[in-house]
């Protein structure tokens, strides 16, 4: 699977046969990513996890809505 193809202004990681493209200019918002992939019954998928905080919503500052 290729969702895009690495350029001059990527960095490409390669770790345990998985190939990651990111941007340059984004690198340190990605230093603290985990990516796994997670096979439990119904849920399958690639799960992304920051320990970098992601925009805040419109509920307030503790909740994850």
């Amino acid at each position: 699977m290729v969702l895009d193809e690495p350029t001059e202004a990527d960095e490409v990681f390669k770790v345990n046969g998985f190939t990651m493209v990111v941007n340059k200019s984004l690198l340190d918002l990605t230093k603290a990513l985990t990516v796994d992939f997670v096979d439990q019954g119904i849920v399958s998928g690639f799960r992304v996890l920051s320990e970098v905080p992601i925009g805040g919503g419109g509920c307030g500052t503790s909740c994850s809505c």
